[in-house]
């Protein structure tokens, strides 16, 4: 049971990873450079690594949240 515990905290923090680092690589896509203020590109990047985090890890949560559901519905049966 425990080992249980500690399997789903290392698949959440590998999901989390892994969608946060595929948000980040989308965002790339993206041309904001004319909405960038000059001599304000910390900011950007700032604003670049919140908004992977924020992005990533709502769809992480629903990944996850997702395969809960699924490994649960077999006990409707029950």
């Amino acid at each position: 049971m425990i080992e249980d515990f500690g399997q789903q905290a290392l698949l959440s923090i590998v999901t989390n990873v892994v969608f946060i680092a595929l948000a980040w690589w989308a965002l790339q896509s993206l041309n904001i450079e004319k909405f960038i203020r000059a001599n304000k590109v910390v900011q950007a990047r700032v604003l670049y690594v919140l908004l992977s985090i924020i992005i990533g890890s709502l769809v992480s949560e629903f990944f996850l949240n997702y395969l809960l559901w699924s490994q649960q519905l077999p006990l409707i049966m029950q």
